[in-house]
């Protein structure tokens, strides 16, 4: 399990990995709010990640939903393992599983 925010001048990247699950929401949460705070474009990789459990899935809509508000890109970046892409598409993130160049 890891959650790693890597943070430029340009873009933020959040890295998910292995089980995100309610143990790591306060994590999550936390590196969200220091992602969308940037003012930067978000960028969410969920490539290395296993699993995603309803609490992560909340954080990550709440996160999409204060970035529009906000004007700030969240955008996915790379490949999404098949049970995550399940667990987003069961929350009605089907718009945000597009890939960017087809938005």
């Amino acid at each position: 399990m890891g959650i790693t925010l890597e943070q430029s001048e340009l873009s933020d990247v959040l890295r998910l990995e292995g089980v995100i699950d309610i143990s790591s929401a306060g994590e999550l949460k936390e590196e969200l709010r220091k992602a969308l705070e940037s003012g930067h474009p978000v960028h969410l990789s969920l490539e290395s990640a296993t699993d995603l459990d309803v609490t992560a899935v909340q954080l990550l809509w709440a996160a999409e939903r204060k970035a529009k508000g906000a004007e700030v890109s969240f955008v996915l970046d790379g490949t999404i393992p098949e049970p995550v892409s399940t667990a987003l598409n069961l929350a009605g993130f089907q718009t945000f599983l597009v890939p960017l160049e087809t938005r």
